[in-house]
């Protein structure tokens, strides 16, 4: 008697586990909402990186996960608007990739979190107070790229040892042109060059850009990165240039892979990981003011021979050594 009777508790007690089980199981899982905000009229293998890394934390989109992607396909001037959407739509966390989408979010909320995605100075761009301290409702990475300045003249100069004149292409509409070329100036006045800033509105005036930089006798030229990796110009830009016999060099992604002579900046891949795992922070209870915006560890160098010998030129044997890519 004894012995059906611990067994008939037995049987109740996983009864009623079971059905709790079953209960947990019909209870809706929380679903984060995510607003992705971005120049770019379609995704790219960067973002890709940002995708697999949320997965790898344990989202899946359709089950636990919907972006809202916002895509002003190369018209800045549409991103308010896009940005206005999210808000309207009042997504968990807002990730803006390029300086002007943090721009349009940050005007657009002071409230709802935004994860930085590769804007150039998040700092000097007014979005975060400092680094270590964001405050407000921003944080992410930030790709530091106009500090580098120096660097990509002396890239320069290394293929062409009497550089003296050099062309900087500006995008006005882009808030951050004016840190870019700031910090160029800084970088030429040191090493000895004249820069002749170049500054267009629209990409249909890259070609009258370059008459400006043939009639100012430019021996080189240093494209603003969201010409290539924001409004796709790249290819355009790099058959310019060969046409108007520049050497080139930016910091947009893949510049190198579409001919331009060299790129030098941040490996990015690394970045659109870490910004997923702030949004997951984020979206686990962490407010953005008390993460800390996240810097570039590692750079490249990618160098186009096909360009090079197009150009007329010839690389010293160390330089092509200390590439991380070199394109024949």
């Amino acid at each position: 008697m004894r012995l059906r009777a611990i067994g008939l508790i037995l049987t109740l007690a996983l009864g009623m586990l079971m059905a709790s089980l079953a209960v947990e199981a019909q209870l809706p899982t929380k679903v984060a909402r995510i607003g992705f905000l971005t120049l770019l009229a379609s995704s790219t293998p960067l973002d890709e990186f940002f995708i697999q890394q949320l997965r790898d934390l344990g989202y899946v989109e359709g089950q636990n996960l919907v972006i809202e992607y916002r895509r002003a396909a190369g018209k800045i001037d549409r991103l308010p608007a896009l940005a206005g959407e999210l808000v309207r739509l009042n997504v968990d966390v807002i990730v803006a990739r390029a300086t002007p989408a943090v721009h349009a979010a940050k005007n657009a909320t002071t409230t709802i979190p935004i994860v930085m995605l590769g804007p150039s100075d998040a700092v000097g761009s007014g979005f975060v107070a400092s680094l270590a301290r964001p405050g407000g409702n921003i944080t992410g990475t930030t790709n530091m790229m106009p500090e580098l300045a120096g660097k990509r003249l002396e890239l320069l100069r290394e293929v062409l040892p009497r550089l003296a004149r050099v062309a900087f292409l500006a995008y006005s509409s882009d808030p951050a042109h004016t840190l870019f070329l700031q910090d160029t100036q800084e970088a030429a006045e040191r090493l000895h060059i004249q820069m002749t800033p170049v500054i267009i509105g629209r990409v249909e005036e890259l070609d009258e850009a370059f008459s400006t930089m043939q009639q100012a006798r430019a021996e080189a030229l240093i494209v603003q990165p969201l010409f290539i990796s924001n409004l796709g110009q790249g290819p355009r830009i790099a058959q310019l240039a060969v046409q108007h016999h520049l050497p080139t060099v930016s910091d947009g992604i893949p510049f190198a892979e579409q001919g331009g002579l060299m790129f030098y900046g941040p490996d990015q891949k690394p970045m659109f990981r870490r910004a997923a795992t702030l949004v997951d922070k984020i979206l686990k209870g962490a407010k953005p003011a008390d993460i800390p915006v996240e810097q570039p560890t590692k750079f490249e160098l990618v160098i186009n021979l096909k360009t090079a010998k197009a150009l007329g030129l010839t690389f010293p044997p160390m330089l092509l050594i200390q590439a991380d890519e070199v394109i024949q």
